[in-house]
């Protein structure tokens, strides 16, 4: 079983910036493609970001483009969003996905293993 482990959420001024981290287990990490949605309370879970196996391949949404950078360290077994400029529209709980298809994916179902999610929470 694969353990996706989400770190780095909090609460930020807007205009403010946070890096939430993804780690995940197993020696297979190099091969998924990875993504991060975000839900916010009364909300179906949205895209936000998606990287294939390689981090060659990158797609945002268009609310978090320009602002918002995925990347990843295969050496490490981690997944980062660097999150600048944020806003109160931000404010939700984010979630790491893994994909075991190392294709980037831009829909929840796409993906196999789930973290369990962080807080994101941005004061206006």
């Amino acid at each position: 079983q694969v353990q996706v482990v989400e770190t780095g959420g909090g609460l930020v001024q807007a205009g403010g910036s946070l890096r939430l981290s993804c780690i995940v287990s197993g020696r297979a990490f190099s091969s998924y493609a990875m993504g991060w949605f975000r839900q916010a309370p009364g909300k179906e879970r949205e895209f936000v970001a998606t990287v294939n196996w390689s981090g060659g391949s990158i797609s945002y949404a268009n609310s978090v483009k320009g602002r918002f950078t995925i990347s990843r360290d295969n050496a490490k077994n981690t997944m980062y969003l660097q999150m600048n400029s944020l806003r109160p529209e931000d404010t939700a709980v984010y979630y790491c996905a893994v994909r075991k298809y190392g294709v980037s994916a831009a829909r929840p179902i796409d993906y196999d293993y789930w973290g369990q999610g962080t807080q994101v929470t941005v004061s206006s």
